[in-house]
Order: structure tokens, then C-alpha cells, then sequence
């Protein structure tokens, strides 16, 4: 038995048991690798890092199928000592290239998982702004994909410098073909570093008819989703030319109204006038330490105009409907208490008759009945 076996494994053209050993070996080494992986991971969660449960979540499928390049090429070159296939010379150039492409998969697979633990809530301590989480990973994917075209472009006889050169003469045609493009590009380029909005918040211009809320930022276009719930595609050169408020940064809502009381009412403006001051002092929902106002500030044709200005606490459009209208419904009631009235617009018209007096006495009231 022994004999045969031996001969088996030594007779020229029987290297076929060898070969299964060795697949059946690295069949064996992944699955003990994916049981290993998933007892790590286990251990790994009970930490409180994101990285080491990012970097073993992006190692996982990289390591199996580093495992499965490295024992087949160690399968193909034993099979390339017994023949002479020349097939197989090509198997050490394949291996490098294959380890290239799974290094790369890698990196990019730890990117993706790191960008993703970075936005999870329960991933960090900290809350990370997500804008400029997803420009640095999206700046991380571009170098990964193009270092490691160029590295597999030098693996396969290409010249890295010819093809740079190239690309510098294809850039300008490209250029000037595709300028809105690239326009687009540097456009939300500048979104990220100057950072004028980021995901979530609310914007608007008075330029443009563009308002609602941020809800992607691309390279080439900005997807804001509008008060009506209309997704709203703006290219990113757009902001380049434009001003855009941003609403979620303010600290404070403006409450700016005009009360208009009637003439009659003069003399009960002074005492009026104080209590809505302590009105607007006082109240729970005003910040006392912005500006406040309440000024008698117009003597109209037909009414007695009286200005409120104040600022609330929040920035809440909600909430700032609900304080705006007690601050109404208050003013209201003082309004009432002092006596006064709010005008409503009236016009009074005196038509003077163009006859002398004592005809216009003798004239008769009514026309004369038709015969």
C-alpha cells in the first residue's frame, strides 16, 4: 500500500493527489479563517472603538479570498514543476495582480465601513458632521481606485508616466468638452470646504426659487427636498453664483408686526405703549437680551400704527407659530383693557355741490317722478 501510494505521488503525470491535498488544505484554512473572523468580531463588539469592528468587517471577505489566491497559486506552481504547460508561467504575474485588487478591496471596504459606524448614532461619542464625513470618504475611495489602477497599469507593462502625460493632454480636451461638468465638480468641492450648509439643514435663496432641506450632496448636482415634498436637483455650480440663507443656523426667530389702532384712540396710546413693552419684557418665550420693541412709529391716514419687535428663545417654525400667536392673542387683550379699538380701514368722502347755496336749498331732494 505504501508503495503504491509512493508511486502515486511520484510518477510523472500523477500529481493530481497533491493538487487536492492542497485545495482540500485551503478549503480547510478558509473555514477555520471565517470561524476565527466571527469569534474575533464577537470579542471585538464589546469594545468601545468603531475601528477595530470596522477594520475586521472590511478584512473578512479580503482575508477568505486571500486565503483561496494564495493556495491555488500554490497549487498552479507545484502543477508547473511537473509539466510543461505554458500556461502556468502566467500564474506568479496573476497572483501579484490579484493581490493588488484584494489590498484595494480591502481599503475600500474599511472606508465604507468606517464612514458608516462614523454616521451611526451608537458609533461615536461625539456627533460627526455627516457632510464632511461622506466628502472625506468619497475623497479616500477616488485615491484607493486610482492609486491602484496605476500600480496594476505599472504591473502590466504600462508606462505610469506616459499614461499621466496622456491623461494631462485628454484633461484639457476633456476640459473644454465637459466645463459644466467640471464646473459642477469644483462647485461641490467648495460645498465641502467651505461648508455653507450640510445635510439636514434648511436653506434658501433670495436669488433663486430654492428653498427646503438638504438631503444629499453629490459631486455634480445638491438633491433638496422642498416644502412640498418635491425632490429639487440644483447643480452644484449654481451656488457658486447665488447667495443661500441658511435657516437651521439661525439662533433666533424675528417676530416683526405692525398693530393699527383707530385715530380716536390717541390718547389711550402712552399707557398702551408701556404695557406691551412689559408685555414683550416679560414674556417666557422672548429673549430678553435681543432687541425688543414697542414704539408708536406711525400717525396713518386712518389709523394709529404701533410696531412689535422681538426675537424667540428657539429657531422652531412649530413652535414659533405657537409663541407669535399668544403674543397676539396678548396684545389683543391689552388692546381691549385700555379701551381702544383695532382700525379697520375706513374712507370718509365729502361731495361738495357745484350750485350756488340758495339754489342748492331750493333744489329738490329727490328727482322728479318719470311721466
Amino acid at each position: 500500500m505504501k508503495e503504491t501510494l509512493q508511486d502515486l505521488l511520484t510518477t510523472e503525470g500523477h500529481w493530481l493527489l497533491p493538487v487536492f491535498l492542497i485545495v482540500l488544505a485551503t478549503a480547510a484554512s478558509a473555514a477555520l479563517l471565517r470561524r476565527g473572523l466571527t469569534l474575533l468580531g464577537e470579542r471585538l463588539a464589546r469594545t468601545h472603538t468603531p475601528w477595530d469592528d470596522a477594520a475586521l468587517a472590511a478584512a473578512d471577505k479580503p482575508l477568505l479570498a486571500l486565503a483561496w489566491v494564495l493556495g491555488l497559486n500554490a497549487a498552479a506552481s507545484f502543477v508547473a514543476t511537473r509539466t510543461d504547460a505554458g500556461v502556468l508561467a502566467y500564474a506568479s504575474p496573476l497572483r501579484e495582480l490579484l493581490l493588488i485588487v484584494i489590498l484595494a478591496w480591502f481599503l475600500l471596504r474599511f472606508v465604507n465601513a468606517g464612514e458608516e459606524r462614523l454616521l451611526h448614532p451608537a458609533g461615536v461619542h461625539h456627533p460627526i458632521d455627516l457632510t464632511t464625513t461622506r466628502a472625506v470618504a468619497k475623497v479616500l475611495r477616488i485615491s484607493i481606485l486610482i492609486t491602484a489602477t496605476l500600480i496594476l497599469l505599472q504591473k502590466l507593462g504600462y508606462s505610469v508616466s506616459g499614461v499621466l502625460a496622456f491623461g494631462g493632454i485628454g484633461g484639457i480636451a476633456v476640459g473644454f468638452a465637459a466645463k459644466d461638468l467640471l464646473a459642477n465638480f469644483f462647485g461641490g468641492l467648495m460645498i465641502f470646504l467651505d461648508r455653507p450648509f450640510s445635510i439636514g439643514d434648511w436653506i434658501r435663496s433670495p436669488d433663486r426659487e430654492l428653498e427646503g432641506t438638504v438631503e444629499y450632496i453629490g459631486w455634480r448636482l445638491t438633491r433638496i427636498q422642498t416644502a412640498e415634498l418635491r425632490p429639487l436637483y440644483v447643480p452644484n455650480s449654481t451656488f457658486a453664483s447665488i447667495a443661500v440663507e441658511n435657516v437651521s443656523r439661525m439662533t433666533h426667530r424675528r417676530l416683526n408686526h405692525a398693530i393699527r389702532l383707530r385715530l380716536e384712540d390717541w390718547r389711550r396710546l402712552p399707557r398702551l405703549v408701556e404695557r406691551l413693552r412689559g408685555m414683550l419684557a416679560t414674556h417666557p418665550d422672548l429673549d430678553p437680551e435681543q432687541a425688543q420693541m414697542a414704539s408708536f412709529t406711525e400717525f396713518g391716514e386712518s389709523a394709529l400704527e404701533i410696531k412689535l419687535h422681538a426675537f424667540t428663545r428657539t429657531t422652531d417654525w412649530a413652535a414659533f407659530q405657537h409663541i407669535r400667536e399668544d403674543v397676539f392673542l396678548r396684545a389683543l387683550a391689552l388692546i381691549a383693557e385700555e379701551g381702544a379699538e383695532v382700525a379697520v380701514p375706513t374712507r370718509t368722502v365729502h361731495v361738495e355741490s357745484a350750485l350756488p347755496p340758495e339754489q342748492r336749498a331750493a333744489a329738490p331732494r329727490h328727482p322728479p317722478a318719470p311721466h
